[in-house]
């Protein structure tokens, strides 16, 4: 549903942002990228059913090279995923690894975790969209009305 107003996102506590995705180098290869583009949706069911793993949310974004957005309750919460032998991960993983030495599909991954304070969102007219739709949002008024405003280290519950 489109939010007409000016929001922004403000979690009182850290959390993660993991960045991860596919460059498809061979296009003409799909048996080579498949696979590993397949991958990705039964992770994201398997994390949806289970909030105890501390997935809070994502977004996805499709070209050559794919981007998934996600944030994360902690860096323990997405590595106990990453390692765990009976989740959708570690097959894929494994097989993405079997076949990718021939450089037709890359992956990459970023990690990086946000203290409050030393980040800033803002939304207008948008449906629930990354750091607001994981957290939930506020209205962006007075010192919330501007960047340095949301930069000032002072987080307000959502």
């Amino acid at each position: 549903m489109l939010d007409l107003r000016r929001v922004t996102a403000r979690p009182d506590r850290s959390f993660v942002v993991f960045l991860i995705g596919m460059r498809v180098n061979a296009w003409w290869k799909p048996w080579k990228w498949m696979p590993v583009a397949a991958a990705m949706p039964r992770m994201l069911e398997e994390l949806g059913r289970a909030p105890s793993l501390g997935f809070l949310g994502g977004e996805s974004f499709f070209g050559r090279t794919t981007l998934m957005l996600s944030y994360w309750e902690s860096t323990e919460h997405l590595l106990a995923f990453a390692k765990d032998d009976a989740r959708a991960h570690m097959p894929a993983w494994k097989g993405f690894y079997s076949a990718g030495r021939s450089g037709d599909v890359g992956i990459w991954h970023e990690t990086y975790t946000i203290a409050p304070g030393t980040f800033e969102n803002v939304y207008v007219a948008m449906p629930p969209f990354g750091l607001g739709r994981a957290f939930g949002v506020v209205e962006a008024r007075g010192e919330l009305s501007r960047a340095k405003g949301r930069l000032a280290g002072r987080p307000i519950a959502a």
